[in-house]
């Protein structure tokens, strides 16, 4: 059974630092395209960033370039999400993903094969 359990999240004040981290479960971590998405309450689920199966690619969305980095450690089936310089407007249940895809289409939520149950990130003002 795959699992894909994130952590990390937590209430933060804007311009403050938090990482999240995503485990994986009961999957070939290694042969899989890494992403989080994000939905604030009353928006829809938006991509944020993503990772190649190996870390040599990644793609990241406009609103956090700069600011949030993705990263993986295949031997411990973990992917990273250093979110610095938050703001109020990065509030959000942030969700990693697993899938087989290339970064062309990382930001395509309906690629993806395995979610994870979510991890609250509040930015307050």
């Amino acid at each position: 059974q795959v699992q894909l359990v994130e952590s990390g999240g937590g209430l933060v004040q804007h311009g403050d630092s938090l990482t999240l981290s995503c485990a994986a479960h009961g999957l070939s971590f290694g042969a899989y395209a890494m992403g989080w998405f994000r939905q604030a309450l009353g928006k829809e689920r938006e991509f944020v960033a993503a990772i190649s199966w190996n870390g040599g690619s990644n793609s990241v969305a406009e609103s956090v370039k700069g600011r949030f980095t993705i990263s993986r450690d295949n031997a411990k089936n973990t992917v990273y999400l250093q979110m610095n310089n938050l703001k109020p407007e990065d509030t959000a249940a942030y969700y990693c993903a697993a899938g087989i895809l290339s970064m062309a289409v990382a930001g395509g939520s309906e690629l993806y094969d395995y979610w994870g149950q979510g991890t609250q990130v509040t930015v307050s003002s």
